[in-house]
């Protein structure tokens, strides 16, 4: 299987490495320090399911010249979709896949807005990975699994032959039965957590043991399930109290991305995670008022 990887960093390093150990034809996107060690010393993975190493690998900084492949992984942060989106017509042929792995619930849209729908797998990443290095890649927790389907969730071939593809590289792969339930449940747990604790900067425990933080962080969830219903779709009923009853599972330092980011001054992921909230609670007239305040105070710090 022909497989191009843009976006070779923890998420796309760790799956399309595991993908290329077994064999299949993987090409990384990648630039830099980044891309020079990938072509000199190959993929290093360090990995809470086991570390390995390819070498060498396929790496290039030039998307036009890979060629038309079976799936493109796009793993790309959100920041960075625009100009991953322009690239991709190149790599697309008859029945080329590309999965979107962002973090939120729109970057499926833009893509299909762009190579139609379908071209595209919306799916969702269950990993902690992040570079630990030039041509490094460490995987640190997270079952290291991936969901997709296809747009309105039918069984395919393409879909099947991926979900295969993963399996025998050791990566647990899952079809999803919703989609786009599967995006949004996720979305609901990460976006609150996110969003408060970067105004704060407290980490997850802080934010779950306080009374009124406590309070927030459900009514922002609730606010996201709201707005889903308005787009029908179909979230499990106990969706919040699962997810705080899940985010009351994770380490108390623990903290989201975005909320590093922000406390770092790097670019962020805040418009396709609060940002998204408040413009579909518009598009649909569904009231948002902590993810509003929540977007507007972040947003003047970027």
């Amino acid at each position: 299987m022909r497989i191009a990887v843009i976006g070779t960093g923890g998420v796309g390093g760790y799956f399309g490495g595991r993908l290329a150990a077994a064999g299949h034809d993987v090409t990384f996107v990648a630039r830099g320090a980044h891309l020079d060690a990938l072509r000199h010393d190959g993929l290093t993975v360090e990995s809470a399911a086991g570390d390995f190493a390819v070498a060498p690998v396929r790496a290039t900084d030039d998307i036009a010249g890979i060629g038309e492949v079976d799936h493109v992984l796009l793993c790309v942060k959100t920041w960075q979709l625009a100009p991953a989106i322009a690239a991709l017509p190149p790599l697309l042929g008859d029945g080329t896949a590309v999965v979107t792995l962002q973090n939120g619930v729109e970057a499926p849209h833009e893509v299909a807005g762009a190579v139609g729908r379908e071209a595209v797998l919306p799916g969702t990443a269950k990993i902690i990975a992040q570079l630990d290095g030039p041509g490094r890649v460490r995987h640190t927790g997270g079952p290291g699994l991936l969901s997709f389907a296809e747009w309105d969730n039918r069984p395919t071939d393409r879909v099947e032959r991926l979900r295969t593809a993963l399996d025998g590289a050791g990566v647990a792969a899952v079809v999803s039965e919703d989609i786009w339930a599967e995006l949004w449940t996720k979305f609901l747990f990460v976006v609150p957590p996110g969003g408060l604790g970067a105004v704060t900067d407290a980490p997850f425990g802080a934010l779950r043991s306080r009374p009124g933080t406590r309070r927030l962080l459900v009514e922002a969830m609730t606010e996201i399930r709201q707005v889903a219903q308005a787009l029908d779709i179909k979230l499990p009923d106990d969706v919040v109290p699962a997810s705080m009853a899940f985010l009351d599972q994770q380490p108390a330092a623990g903290t989201t991305s975005l909320h590093r980011d922000l406390a770092a001054g790097n670019p962020s992921e805040l418009e396709a995670w609060t940002g998204a909230v408040v413009r579909l609670g518009e598009r649909t007239g569904t009231p948002v008022p902590v993810n509003r305040v929540l977007h507007e105070v972040l947003s003047l710090r970027t």
